[in-house]
C-alpha cells in the first residue's frame, strides 16, 4: 500500500485559518477530496492521512466525516485542546462519533506558540498521556527552538508513538546544512518511539527555484537518524503548490529515497494504523 502521510484540506471562505496571510495568497482558496483525488490516482498512491490545520474541533470533525466518505483517506490526525482537562471525554466522543474510526492521532500548531517548552506544561503534557491512553499518534508540529522540549516529551512518553511533521522544519534554503537542527534533531532520532515524516521540504526550499539536490543533504540525515523503517512520506499538499505541483513533490521523493516500502507506505500504516 503506498501511502502519502500528510495532506490537509480547508475552505477560507468558511472558517478562519490565522497562519494564512498575505504570503500564502497563492493558495488562499477551498481544496478538498475531488482535487486529490485524482493526484494520487496519477501517482499510484493508495491511502493518505488527513492531517488538521486550525485549533478547531469542528475542523476535526468535518475532516473525519470527510476520511468515511471517500476511501483514500485512510486516517486523520485532528485537534484537540491538550489543556482542557476532560480531553479524555473528548477523545472518547471524537472516536464515537460519525467517522471516529478514522482518527489515528493529534496535532497542535506547537511552532505557533510564544513559549519554546509549550509541549512539556504540565497540562500539555497531561494532555499528551491522554493521546496516548487513547492508542492515538501524537504530531510534533515544531520547529528547531521546540526540538529539546520534544525530546522531552518523547522521553516522558517512551510507549507513545509520536511524529515529527517535516523534519522540524531546517532552513533549506540557507544551503546544505542547518547546523543547529543537526544539533537538535540527533538527540530525538535516538528515541525509537519518534517518527520522522518526510514532508514540508520544497517550502523550506527556495520557493522558486529550488532542485532535488537541495533536499537531498536533509533527506539523507534524516534517513541516516531514523532509518527507513521510522520514516514516511508525505506531500504537504496543498501547502507545497508555494513551491511545486503534487506530481514534482512525489517523483523527487522517489528519485532521493528510492523505492523504499517503509518510506512509502509502511512505516505510515504501521504507525497510524491506517484503514
Amino acid at each position: 500500500m503506498i501511502v502519502d502521510a500528510h495532506h490537509h484540506f480547508w475552505d477560507p471562505t468558511r472558517r478562519y485559518y490565522p497562519w494564512m496571510g498575505d504570503e500564502l495568497a497563492a493558495i488562499r482558496r477551498p481544496y478538498s477530496p475531488a482535487e486529490l483525488e485524482p493526484l494520487l490516482k496519477a501517482e499510484g498512491i493508495d491511502r493518505s492521512a488527513l492531517v488538521q490545520t486550525v485549533s478547531d474541533l469542528d475542523e476535526t470533525r468535518e475532516f473525519l466525516d470527510t476520511a468515511a466518505d471517500n476511501e483514500f483517506i485512510g486516517g486523520v490526525v485532528g485537534w484537540v485542546d491538550l489543556t482542557d482537562p476532560h480531553i479524555a471525554d473528548t477523545l472518547a466522543e471524537l472516536r464515537a462519533g460519525p467517522g471516529g474510526t478514522f482518527l489515528v492521532g493529534i496535532r497542535h500548531q506547537v511552532h505557533d506558540e510564544p513559549d519554546p517548552r509549550w509541549l512539556v506544561r504540565d497540562d500539555v503534557q497531561r494532555g499528551i498521556q491522554a493521546v496516548g491512553d487513547a492508542g492515538l499518534a501524537y504530531d510534533l508540529l515544531i520547529k528547531t527552538r521546540e526540538l529539546p522540549a520534544a525530546v522531552e516529551t518523547a522521553r516522558r512518553h517512551p510507549d507513545m508513538r509520536f511524529v515529527l511533521d517535516h523534519i522540524a522544519k531546517p532552513r533549506i534554503a540557507g544551503g546544505p546544512r542547518d547546523e543547529e537542527w543537526e544539533r537538535a534533531m540527533v538527540p530525538l532520532a535516538s528515541h525509537q518511539n519518534v517518527f520522522c515524516k518526510l514532508s514540508g521540504m520544497v517550502t523550506e526550499a527556495r520557493w522558486g527555484d529550488w532542485t532535488p539536490e537541495d533536499l537531498q543533504p536533509y533527506v539523507a540525515r534524516s534517513l541516516d537518524w531514523f532509518g527507513p523503517e521510522r520514516c514516511m512520506f508525505g506531500s504537504d499538499w496543498p501547502v507545497c503548490l508555494l513551491a511545486a505541483d503534487y506530481s514534482r513533490v512525489v517523483t523527487t521523493m522517489r528519485a532521493i529515497v528510492g523505492d523504499s516500502e517503509d518510506v512509502f507506505g509502511a512505516t505510515a500504516s504501521r504507525v497510524y494504523g491506517l484503514a
